[in-house]
């Protein structure tokens, strides 16, 4: 025998075997052409933006989701003859938000190092390290940790 319990705006129903064994008879409800949630495009019909569009890669709904918002928001109702030409500061504050968040919003810079990386042999990526540090600092500095990591391996 199933039970119900209603939690809230939740409705818990625990089922059994024997539930399962009938087939459903369940009614499906049709769809409702005023839903704001359901999938329509970027722009609703009442002219809003959807922001559970696909197209927008989840972009609303992570850390950054209330930069991202305001920013494109001001893009989309910009009447500027330049478009969004005043929505400058929110862009800033967006891409400001996403820097702090890098594991997050990887930069098309950071994937491409990454990919490159991955392809080339371990020592020719820490040869750019190397070089950088024998810049700042002297030649004679820099060669006897090298020369003792050269020699033990």
């Amino acid at each position: 025998m199933s039970s119900v319990r209603d939690e809230g705006k939740d409705r818990i129903i625990f089922v059994t075997k024997e539930d399962h064994a009938t087939p459903s008879s369940a009614e499906l409800v049709e769809e409702d052409p005023d839903d704001p949630y359901e999938e329509r495009g970027l722009i609703l019909p009442s002219g809003e933006i959807n922001w559970n569009c696909p197209c927008l890669g989840g972009m609303a709904s992570g850390p950054c989701g209330t930069e991202f918002k305001d920013a494109f928001s001001c893009f989309h109702y910009s009447k500027e003859e330049v478009k969004g030409s005043e929505c400058l500061e929110h862009f800033r504050a967006m891409q400001e938000c996403i820097q702090r968040y890098p594991e997050l919003y990887p930069q098309e810079d950071d994937k491409v190092q990454k990919e490159q990386s991955s392809e080339t042999e371990p020592a020719s990526a820490e040869t750019p390290g190397a070089d950088s540090t024998s810049a700042t600092e002297p030649d004679s500095d820099s060669m006897p940790p090298n020369t003792e990591g050269s020699g033990e391996s």
